[in-house]
């Protein structure tokens, strides 16, 4: 046979990660429960199909076989079936007992080791799919063989039988995150500059970044943004649309002083252009920006104009042209931060992250001692901030614009409460202008950071559910003046940590938040990133049922979660 010639394009949907459904069998049984394991297939991946979308809005594919899996044969015939259509996330939905090693390890066998595997079943009694699935995942657990299992409930009887939404939720959270883990493999991000600012905490750890999560960290120096800035490398009819969305949307919340305030602005317009383009010309899902010392703080050279808007744009879910997938983007060149808010994003499905400086933690007595210094009294005694305290999360940059306003408030509402005030000329002589705005209280979700430690040679998560808050209107003012009263500033109250806890055990002075992020999806992801989750809260139980994942079997028998991370590391 000839050797093929390939095409000079990519297939379309060469970055969507299938996944895979399937059924092992036992070819004893009758006929109705044969057809009953294949509908329960076809519904499971039907249910998958609807539920599951990229960051871009894109459908997630989701393929099944009809062929029950009940010996060698068929498990060389299903496997060869799902790899034809791309799988590289497997489901599996026994009804019925079946020999692990003769259907699912004979399988699994003819697919990477790493490949995300699921058991999904229902507690039921007559054939049981349940009792295969706990001899199958405690047979993988033997071996070494990561696998998550999810005992539900699905009726006993019937042709149809549909899974509860509670079963149907966990299996949708595991997908969430086997579906970013893979899609993720291979990616890269864009870097402009060198190390964040000297922050080792925000290093980036090239091939510690390749090994645990695939991603590739391209490099370019801040001098060809320059250079593509002088030399007007982007559509000059384009700039002239943003720049009047800008005047539609923000109108003179843009502050211009000074002769050369609105060239400047347009600059930083301009940037943004050029890197969204350079990002997707890269194929690249997510970048960052160092920005300091050198492009628009070190008066040695020539400052050039502040990326707050440039950054603050990349990480929103609209701008000029209307709606669009974020884009993580960290200030500073954090890259550290950077994969923090990728996987924030895609565990999502697209929600826009937040980049803040873990700056000022205000214990609930500091809270009580500022109120009473400005005459506001005992006001809200039993609001959250009141109770818990918070820390006042901000940045010159990053934060994206949604975060100004509730989730699915309309752009042109989110706007209104955005400011672009001129930059702090003692540190960005550059000039340019910032993003300022105040997140409204009452939004849940995830404040996390991840962090690498190299004699373990694993990243970790620092994390916990956390809400945004919102004081009165006297002490927020009070509040931000006391920092950087023209950045963005999200007040955010840990669920479980105490302000004790918190100020101390912060991995690096950023952090991030999400909404829209269930626990068990984050630590599904940590199990098939091999990334240690770290809750030192002593407030939070080790196990919450229905918010937390249950823990693999195979990290059980291998000493407990961190034991087999720390192990599967090396």
């Amino acid at each position: 046979m000839p050797a093929k010639s390939l095409s000079d394009s990519a297939p379309v949907g060469t970055n969507l990660p299938t996944i895979g459904v399937f059924a092992t069998g036992d070819p004893r049984v009758d006929q109705a429960s044969r057809d009953r394991c294949v509908n329960i297939v076809a519904m499971t991946a039907d249910l998958l199909a609807k539920r599951l979308k990229m960051p871009d809005g894109q459908a997630v594919p989701v393929v099944y076989s009809p062929v029950l899996v009940d010996g060698e044969p068929q498990a060389d015939l299903v496997a060869a079936q799902l790899k034809a259509e791309g799988a590289k996330i497997l489901v599996c939905v026994p009804d019925t007992w079946a020999f692990p090693q003769l259907t699912l390890i004979s399988l699994l066998q003819q697919f990477p080791e790493d490949t995300p595997i699921n058991i999904t079943c229902g507690n039921s009694g007559p054939k049981p799919g349940v009792v295969f699935a706990h001899a199958g995942n405690g047979a993988l657990a033997q071996y070494g063989r990561l696998s998550h299992l999810n005992v539900g409930t699905w009726p006993d009887t019937g042709l149809k039988p549909r899974m509860t939404e509670a079963t149907a939720e966990a299996l949708v959270e595991w997908c969430y995150a086997a579906v970013t883990r893979v899609a993720l493999k291979g990616r890269r991000v864009v870097v402009f500059g060198h190390d964040s600012m000297g922050m080792e905490t925000a290093l980036a750890h090239i091939i510690p970044t390749r090994k645990a999560f695939g991603i590739e960290i391209t490099r370019l120096d801040m001098k060809l943004l320059a250079d593509m800035l002088n030399q007007g490398a982007y559509d000059a009819e384009e700039l002239k649309a943003l720049r009047a969305w800008c005047k539609r949307m923000i109108g003179d919340r843009v502050e211009l002083t000074g002769d050369d305030a609105e060239a400047k602005f347009q600059k930083g317009l301009a940037m943004y252009l050029i890197v969204r383009d350079l990002l997707q010309d890269l194929n690249a899902v997510g970048g960052g920006f160092m920005n300091q010392l050198e492009w628009g703080s070190d008066r040695r050279g020539l400052p050039l104009p502040i990326a707050d808007v440039m950054e603050s744009m990349l990480n929103s879910s609209f701008d000029h042209n209307g709606k669009k997938a974020p884009v993580p983007f960290a200030t500073e060149a954090d890259t550290q931060g950077l994969l923090t808010m990728l996987a924030f994003t895609w565990l999502t499905g697209g929600n826009p992250p937040l980049f803040m400086d873990f700056r000022k933690v205000w214990e609930p007595w500091e809270l009580e001692a500022k109120a009473q210094e400005i005459g506001l009294g005992n006001v809200e005694p039993d609001a959250l901030w009141r109770q818990k305290g918070l820390v006042d999360g901000d940045n010159s940059g990053s934060a994206a614009f949604d975060w100004a306003a509730l989730p699915g408030t309309s752009a042109k509402q989110i706007m209104a409460n955005i400011a672009l005030p001129v930059a702090e000329d003692y540190y960005f002589p550059g000039g340019g202008n910032s993003v300022t705005f105040i997140t409204p209280g009452g939004i849940e979700g995830l404040a996390g950071r991840l962090a690498y430690n190299s004699e373990a040679g694993i990243f970790s998560l620092v994390w916990d559910e956390a809400s945004t808050v919102l004081p009165p209107a006297e002490l927020v003012d009070a509040l931000v003046n006391l920092t950087n009263v023209t950045w963005p500033h999200t007040f955010v109250t840990p669920k479980y940590a105490s302000m004790a806890e918190y100020k101390q055990y912060a991995p690096a002075n950023h952090f991030h938040m999400i909404w829209g992020l269930p626990p068990a999806r984050l630590e599904y992801w940590m199990d098939l990133s091999n990334v240690l989750s770290v809750t030192p809260w002593q407030a939070r139980p080790a196990f919450l049922e229905g918010v937390d994942r249950p823990l693999p079997l195979l990290y059980l028998l291998q000493g407990g979660e961190t034991a087999a991370k720390l192990a599967r590391a090396k």
